[in-house]
């Protein structure tokens, strides 16, 4: 046989091929290899909660996740429903369980690397870690959401999701410049007990919504991969001219013991009556946080200082 003619023949083949295989079909990469799926998956399980809410915001219900009942009390938004199944914790999963419930696809991050292999025997894998040293979080929660439009059908829905998030922090930028209050760094915290606070650093999921809101972060350290920083009260005290923005929830009986304690009384943003407080923010998350977070904080910063953290 000719060169021509083995060209031509391959070619043929080849075109063949691309035309036998189902529209929706696809190969993606991913952080452990490559990934091909024939059609898109129907029975999808999540092991982190990332991968739960982008999920969600696709209008996909996944059949099993990880920490079900916890993903309920932190992250809130967007809305769990009933009946999905629980198959462990996210350090933890129940290979057993997930087996179970037969999916076609599993998304996982690089924390279940060790089972990486097992969970492949199950079902077709997507490894993506929004949280790993180096990656910035919204960028890779946004490359997330786009790749799972693309393997469920749904990119126009992915597309819409990431641009009604952009127009949400363009109107509250716009919210927050007319009224004068981004003329101050602002430290965004958890309260661990009433001395020590996780504060969150510029390499954070919310400083992406610090950033479209034109605000200053007040911590400027880089914090550890997740994006924040162990420090005591004292740690805050330089901070001269910035607002303290607490993030609930706050531990019982706080507001009292803070009252008295010369290390939260002596901050520069108690004495000026710089204090606000928003509800619950999951900062571990997906795209939506941020957008949640954006919402909040300027409400919040509108309305003005509270009286004491609740």
């Amino acid at each position: 046989m000719s060169t021509k003619r083995s060209l031509t023949t391959c070619f043929a083949l080849l075109l063949l091929a691309l035309v036998s295989l189902p529209a929706n079909a696809g190969s993606w990469q991913h952080e452990y290899g490559t990934i091909t799926l024939d059609e898109p998956p129907q029975r999808i399980i999540a092991l982190n909660w990332a991968a739960t809410e982008a999920l969600l915001l696709l209008g996909i219900t996944p059949i099993g996740v990880a920490d079900r009942d916890g993903y309920s009390a932190w992250v809130l938004e967007p809305e769990l429903p009933d009946g999905v199944a629980n198959i462990g914790t996210r350090v933890a999963p129940s290979l057993e369980a997930i087996a179970e419930l037969e999916p076609d696809l599993i998304v996982t991050s690089s924390e279940m690397a060790p089972a990486s292999g097992l969970l492949e025997r199950i079902a077709p894998t997507y490894v993506i870690s929004v949280y790993k040293e180096g990656n910035k979080p919204f960028e890779k929660a946004s490359e997330m959401l786009t790749t799972l439009g693309e393997m469920l059908g749904r990119e126009d829905r992915a597309n819409d999701i990431l641009e009604d998030i952009e127009q949400t922090l363009d109107t509250q930028r716009r919210r927050l410049e007319d009224a004068g209050m981004t003329d101050r760094p602002v430290a965004l915290v958890n309260f661990l007990d009433d001395r020590h606070v996780r504060i969150y650093a510029p390499n954070s999921l919310y400083q992406s919504t610090l950033n479209a809101l034109g605000l200053e972060n007040a911590w400027a350290r880089q914090g550890n991969f997740w994006g924040f920083s162990v420090v005591g009260l004292e740690a805050i005290a330089p901070q001269q001219n910035s607002r303290l923005v607490v993030v609930s929830p706050t531990l019982p009986g706080l507001p009292d013991t803070l009252a008295s304690s010369p290390f939260w009384t002596y901050l520069p943003a108690v004495r000026h009556d710089e204090i606000y407080q928003i509800d619950a923010v999951w900062p571990f998350g997906g795209v939506f946080p941020v957008k949640r977070l954006a919402t909040m904080l300027t409400d919040s910063l509108l309305e003005g200082g509270a009286d004491n953290v609740h």
